[in-house]
């Protein structure tokens, strides 16, 4: 049996962000009907007030196997708390250094997620204590790959990188997010050291 994940990040609701923009990634994720939803961080643009922009769309959003987030390097230069709270209110987990085991029949798969590489407060080791045979890692930043150390995980998510913040037409990022790994993993399927999926 497949199991169908949507993955979305970098929403950095506020004032520079049309609100249209939220409709339709929520329009979206109501056609695609995943079973799991993962959010990879920078909910909000420096207040976790911005969040409510999200919140109506996310309470929409249904995924029969949960919502599951990380937080970014925006999200806590905001008041992290607050936010933590107001997404809560829309059925988000948040998975800072800790996972979360999935539901039957998905029971070998777990959903293991850190704080933000370099703002955050990153623990590996914990994010991936007792996990299950299936992992997935959910890092805001693709620099969380370089926290791994020795474990290993089946496929990974993360955002940060904005596709190449800004890239040419054949996707060559020009400017790239802050971060060691933002340019070498700026957008698309990579294979990586610590993944063990085909």
């Amino acid at each position: 049996m497949p199991l169908t994940i949507a993955f979305a990040s970098d929403f950095h609701a506020g004032p520079t962000t049309h609100p249209l923009i939220f409709s339709e990634l929520f329009d979206k994720l109501a056609d695609i009907r995943p079973d799991v939803l993962l959010l990879g961080g920078d909910f909000v643009s420096c207040k976790a007030i911005y969040a409510d922009a999200l919140a109506g769309g996310l309470s929409r959003c249904h995924p029969p196997l949960g919502k599951y987030a990380v937080l970014g390097n925006h999200d806590l230069w905001a008041d992290e708390r607050q936010l933590t709270q107001r997404l809560a209110a829309a059925g988000v987990e948040m998975l800072v250094n800790r996972n979360i085991t999935l539901p039957s029949p998905f029971d070998s798969v777990s959903i293991c997620g850190i704080d933000d590489p370099w703002i955050g407060s990153a623990d590996v080791a914990q994010a991936f204590k007792d996990a299950n045979q299936i992992r997935i890692f959910l890092t805001h930043s693709p620099d969380g790959l370089l926290l791994l150390e020795d474990e290993t995980f089946d496929v990974g998510f993360a955002g940060h990188t904005h596709g190449g913040q800004i890239a040419l037409r054949d996707g060559t990022p020009i400017f790239a997010a802050q971060g060691p790994l933002s340019r070498t993993y700026s957008r698309g399927r990579i294979r990586s050291q610590g993944e063990t999926a085909p």
